[in-house]
């Protein structure tokens, strides 16, 4: 890991707390929309459950790159419908307005402290599906201290394109090994490992909620597993 000089992060489950997050705001939401006995975390489940298969009409080009913040829109639009409110519906709450919640979770406890710390070491950035200006703003919401912002809208394809993470490294004019992607997922990194990045496995055994049953732990040797962003920055001596 002497080599490293940044940092990527995937963000929606490593580095925020997208479920408890949707799921609370989503609560006023549901009842507004006349929804009140959807459980708002089963809300957030489905609406995270849209984005793989949305993001895959762009990935094999059956649809042109939009940005993540279009595709959030369109899936809360899909998900209202499945629960039988039309697409051109009058609820009080506007549904682009909340569709941009995505800019306002909350990151783990760990991540603000240990993010400073890292940084004092590392040049930070996220290696993410978000298009910078969603990253741009759940960046100052949530007091991340980036760097720089890398991802999606560089490449104009999604992880795990290959494309995604060279484009981030190339924008940094780094070699890809002189890049560590920190996840919590064991397919992200795999496929970072496979442009040649260096990979940090940190799990977060709640994102999906207690009965989490995936990437509870480190399935493969990446190059280093720490338990949370103290325990990482302690690790890489910050």
């Amino acid at each position: 890991m002497l080599e490293i000089s940044a940092l990527g992060f995937d963000v929606f489950g490593t580095v925020v707390d997208w479920r408890s997050s949707i799921a609370r705001s989503a609560r006023p939401f549901l009842i507004e929309c006349g929804l009140s006995s959807v459980d708002p975390y089963m809300f957030a489940d489905r609406w995270r459950a849209l984005y793989q298969p949305a993001m895959e009409a762009c990935r094999t080009g059956a649809r042109d790159y939009v940005p993540l913040d279009t595709l959030h829109a369109e899936m809360l639009d899909d998900l209202l419908s499945s629960f039988g409110l039309p697409r051109d519906g009058h609820e009080t709450v506007d549904r682009k307005a909340f569709a941009r919640l995505w800019e306002q979770l909350s990151p783990w406890p760990d991540v603000p402290g240990g993010l400073l710390r890292l940084k004092a070491k590392y040049i930070l950035a996220p290696i993410s599906n978000g298009s910078i200006a969603l990253m741009t703003r759940l960046s100052r919401h949530a007091g991340l201290p980036w760097d720089a912002i890398l991802g999606a809208d560089l490449s104009r394809t999604y992880k795990p394109t290959p494309r995604t993470y060279l484009a981030a490294a190339e924008a940094l004019q780094l070699d890809p090994s002189q890049v560590a992607l920190v996840a919590a997922h064991n397919d992200d990194l795999h496929a970072a490992r496979a442009v040649g990045m260096r990979t940090i496995f940190v799990p977060r055994p709640t994102e999906y909620g207690s009965e989490q049953t995936t990437d509870l732990r480190s399935e493969s040797d990446w190059d280093l597993v720490a338990t949370d962003f103290n325990n990482l920055a302690s690790a890489l001596h910050c």
